[in-house]
């Protein structure tokens, strides 16, 4: 294996989801047909590079010449709600439930000691702003449910009490769809049952 091969594939394996065997095999087919696989991702990695960005005021995924966002500029979304996600993706996913309507703000990131990821790395101030100017009278948090995501919607309900007129929410926790109790691990049990709804 020469190591141009094997730089490839340390590449790719930095991508969510692909361990190093799995990129060695991405990269293997990447070299085995060029024409149809390698020049067209190359040309498409290119394009999102040059066209597209993160929305300068909530981080959503946009083209250049759309900044700020459809999100953040669109007449028809509830401007009195906002939705901090920790990334992009998470904009992407919860507006594809068509369950929020309002305007997003991803964070990009959570805090995390062990990744040496403090507030100040995190687009937290730029949330302050955004509620301060905004004036937003619901904050809703959609983040982790581990102990970074909590530790990080602690601090985020801290950072906004000096507006106290915005109600800092969480998602409700509770088992997965199309699943039963006897898959569930007991954190997520035990939330849904703190967050039962009556009937």
């Amino acid at each position: 294996m020469t190591g141009l091969l094997e730089d490839l594939a340390k590449a790719l394996s930095r991508l969510p989801g692909l361990g190093r065997r799995s990129a060695m095999r991405a990269a293997l087919a990447l070299m085995r047909e060029p024409e149809r696989v390698s020049d067209p991702l190359a040309d498409a990695i290119r394009a999102v590079r040059a066209r597209m960005c993160c929305c300068s005021r909530c981080g959503a995924f946009t083209e250049k010449s759309e900044n700020p966002c459809a999100f953040c500029t669109s007449h028809l979304r509830d401007g009195s709600t906002v939705c901090v996600v920790e990334e992009p993706a998470d904009i992407e996913t919860i507006e594809a439930s068509g369950a929020f309507r309002g305007r997003y703000h991803a964070i990009m990131g959570k805090l995390s000691p062990v990744r040496r990821c403090g507030p100040e790395s995190l687009r937290l101030r730029e949330l302050s702003e955004r509620v301060r100017d905004e004036g937003f009278s619901e904050v809703l948090l959609a983040l982790s449910t581990d102990m970074e995501g909590d530790a990080t919607a602690a601090y985020i309900a801290e950072c906004l009490k000096p507006f106290p007129g915005v109600k800092v929410t969480r998602l409700a926790f509770g088992l997965p769809a199309d699943s039963g109790v006897a898959y569930s691990d007991p954190l997520t049990l035990r939330r849904a049952i703190n967050s039962r709804l009556a009937m």
